[in-house]
């Protein structure tokens, strides 16, 4: 019997080979196939790319198999593609809709099978639910391939095409690229072995490269873009005297970024910057959205500013869904995620780490400068998370405590909680998110207050609950 296939917070992921199988793969791609089938753009076919992990083009080349052999016609990537590359190209093709292999930021044992929309984004929850209910039919059933990848290649069924050079153009349309240059802006850039290795420079030019070679192990680091897996970037910065850094996760959909100083500028922040230079600088209009894990700063700028924020649970399926029917301005997660009008109702972590560079040299400030002037204008917040593995009992343990009340937190008294997505308590001057991670076993513990110290009472006491 097949290992349990569960779609997250941003689609399925598995342990290679135990349950990130090339069986369970062909599962997930049948049951995709037969959704997509009835899509009234499925003559344009289907996209498909993969990340830098182990087997990734061979579990992509086994889903375009999948895919072509129900008579779907294929566009696979020629070599390793981000995220953001398979979601323009969906758009630009016209395509039914894509498939990434790529587990983005998680541990390098995982792998993941990820749905865009036509639109040139993540699939939305509906979407999802209808190929999960495709799947259950799958599972009752044999999957029999006729056609090799091979066989279906050589007859045009399955075409191989260049993402890197479409998506370099795209992006190169989008921002002042000459503006950039002709500021001198150093950039120190990490791929952390990920899918966006070798792409910023196409853009660019780039002071310092890091960690650009292929690499499934990610160097026996995490490809996600956090103080603790970017300690060379920021050292490098200070060394190299290079004015940012930028690095991308796994599938280069992420941020993480570095001032001139080699301080982490974490992606509320960013958010933030965005927001202003967005509203201030380029006049643009339209609403805002956000997850349930965002910094609250970004309410504040929203009422200054009187624009409609809206918040949803955690998952960029949410903000893409508002991105695709509403018009946003810009739309972010706590995790580096964030999508601006424009571009793609996508993540994208190589554009929107070009677009701070576009306004470092707009505003002609050091990025540390632009943090500066934004805490002073609305107030310090600093913001920390925790990532708890835990076993199943001992996760159901600490929710179930959430479940029947906390009344403080340390010496916090709690104000009201939030459940849109677990469990979120407001102190004075703060808050803190307890929730179960939809991609990985653990819990993630959130924090957000006026003081460094604050933020880590907070996230120790929300820990000691169970």
């Amino acid at each position: 019997m097949p290992s349990p296939i569960k779609f997250g917070t941003d689609g399925w992921r598995g342990v290679i080979a135990e349950d990130f199988t090339f069986d369970n793969v062909a599962r997930v791609a049948l049951a995709t196939a037969n959704y997509f089938k009835r899509h009234k753009k499925i003559k344009n076919g289907i996209v498909v790319g993969y990340d830098s992990r182990f087997l990734s083009k061979e579990f992509a080349e086994k889903t375009a198999e999948v895919l072509a052999n129900r008579g779907i016609r294929v566009i696979i990537s020629d070599k390793i593609s981000s995220t953001p590359m398979v979601s323009l190209l969906t758009k630009k093709l016209n395509a039914a809709g894509g498939v990434v292999i790529t587990a983005s930021h998680n541990p390098a044992k995982y792998n993941g099978f990820k749905i865009k929309g036509d639109f040139g984004g993540p699939a939305h929850p509906e979407m999802i639910d209808k190929v999960e209910r495709e799947l259950k039919k799958v599972l009752k059933s044999k999957i029999v391939q006729k056609r090799s990848f091979q066989e279906l290649a050589a007859k045009g069924i399955i075409q191989k095409k260049d993402f890197t050079q479409e998506y370099v153009d795209d992006v190169k349309a989008k921002l002042d690229i000459p503006l950039i240059q002709q500021s001198g802006i150093k950039i120190a850039y990490d791929a952390m072995y990920g899918a966006g290795q070798g792409v910023l420079e196409k853009i660019l030019p780039v002071e310092v490269a890091l960690r650009q070679s292929f690499n499934p192990s990610f160097g026996g680091s995490h490809p996600e873009p956090l103080p603790h897996h970017l300690k060379e970037l920021a050292d490098t910065v200070v060394q190299k005297q290079c004015d940012i850094g930028i690095a991308t996760d796994g599938d280069a959909d992420r941020i993480g970024a570095s001032d001139e100083k080699g301080n982490f500028v974490d992606s509320h922040r960013i958010f933030a910057l965005l927001l202003k230079y967005l509203v201030e600088r380029k006049r643009w209009t339209g609403e805002v959205a956000k997850s349930f894990s965002v910094s609250h700063i970004i309410n504040k700028m929203c009422q200054k500013y009187q624009l409609v924020l809206h918040e949803t649970p955690i998952g960029f399926k949410y903000l893409c869904r508002l991105m695709t029917d509403r018009d946003i301005l810009i739309a972010a997660e706590e995790s580096g995620g964030l999508g601006v009008k424009g571009h793609l109702p996508e993540r994208d972590g190589v554009y929107i780490g070009l677009l701070i560079c576009e306004i470092m040299a707009t505003r002609k400030m050091k990025l540390s400068a632009l943090v500066e002037e934004l805490m002073q204008e609305f107030g310090w917040h600093y913001f920390n998370r925790y990532d708890a593995h835990l076993t199943e009992k001992e996760k159901q343990r600490i929710l179930k405590a959430y479940t029947r009340g906390v009344q403080t937190l340390g010496d916090f008294p709690v104000e009201r909680v939030e459940t849109k997505d677990g469990f979120k308590l407001f102190v004075d001057y703060g808050w803190t998110l307890v929730r179960a991670s939809g991609t990985e076993p653990l819990i993630r513990f959130y924090a957000e207050s006026d003081s460094p110290e604050k933020v880590e009472a907070l996230l120790q006491a929300a820990r000691g609950i169970s």
